[in-house]
Parts: structure tokens; sequence; C-alpha cells
């Protein structure tokens, strides 16, 4: 009987309660952005995953939140696309590799060049470092000063160190976006 009532529940939900979130997760290429929306889409980890070209999506479901993640190509040929999938969504992703110091300035030049865009106004911004597995890697303080994430403005920024791999603070990650599912 609680099978049954807990099918009408979550049916009752989806009809007539359910929100779906927009989330554009970018990134330079090999940050991990893929490794991550598999993880979150309940699937596992692999490590010789390919590079996307263009775009995927995939959609992760928590309670009667739907959130529809686009994780686009971080390759210099896709990143011209970003401010385009960017718009009007409910969060913006912003995925580093806190392992690979020496990609570090690129990525602070192509956030902060894309949160300078005036159509991204007032879009949350999650960055996420990412393989903090690793044993040489940024702590979440040293990330934020690497891409001077305080300069950033007309938006609320959040900042986690996470591990695709080890599924480390992904919860953490969902509940801050879920927060912006009805806004």
């Amino acid at each position: 009987m609680a099978g049954l009532f807990r099918k009408v529940y979550d049916w009752l939900l989806k009809t007539f309660w359910a929100t779906q979130m927009d989330v554009t997760m970018i990134g330079l290429q090999n940050a991990g952005k893929t490794s991550l929306l598999r993880v979150l889409a309940g699937g596992e980890f692999t490590i010789d995953s390919i590079p996307t070209v263009g775009f995927n999506m995939k959609r992760v479901q928590r309670g009667h939140v739907t959130l529809k993640c686009w994780d686009i190509g971080g390759q210099p040929r896709f990143r011209t696309m970003w401010e385009r999938y960017c718009r009007g969504v409910n969060a913006i992703v912003f995925i580093v590799d806190i392992a690979d110091l020496n990609v570090l300035q690129q990525a602070r030049d192509e956030l902060h060049a894309l949160m300078a865009q005036s159509s991204l106004n007032g879009i949350p911004l999650l960055v996420l470092g990412n393989k903090s597995d690793l044993p040489e890697k940024l702590s979440v303080d040293e990330l934020i000063d690497a891409l001077d994430l305080k300069s950033i403005g007309h938006r609320e920024v959040c900042c986690y160190g996470i591990s695709a791999k080890e599924e480390t603070n992904l919860e953490a990650v969902i509940q801050w976006l879920m927060k912006w599912a009805n806004r």
C-alpha cells in the first residue's frame, strides 16, 4: 500500500508541482564537465571520457526538480557559444581542473570575459574546482583568488571544491542549484 501511495504522490508532484531548471556547465577542456554531468545524472565515473564536441544535455532529477543541464565543449572553437547557452538559464556552472595550474590564467580570462556580458547579468554563478581527489591541487580559497571571483559582480557567486570521481561535495552542488529553481 505504501508503494502505491508513493507512486501517486510522485505523479502528483511531477504533474502539478514539478519545476524544471536550466543549467549551463562550461569550462576549459579536460576540466571534467562531462564526467560530472554523467555522475550527477546517476551514471558512473569513467576515466576514459572523450571530449564533448559541441554540447551534451542530460536531465538530473531530484525530488520535484528537474535540472536540464547543458554541457558545452571547452575547446577554443566552442567557447564562442558559451554566452548563447548561458542566456536565460537559472544558473551557470563553471568547472575548473584545480590540479592543472597551467590553465588557471586562461580559465580566469575566459570566465571574466563571459561574466562581463550584460546578457548574463543576474544569473547565479557556481564555480567548481574539480579533481579535489588529486594530491597537487588548489584549495577553494586559492581557487577564489586565482580566478579573482570576488571581483565578479551583478550576480551571486559561490565556489566549491569537488571530485566527480570520488563524488565529493556533489550533494552540496545539487542543493545550491536547487535553491535557484523558483527564481
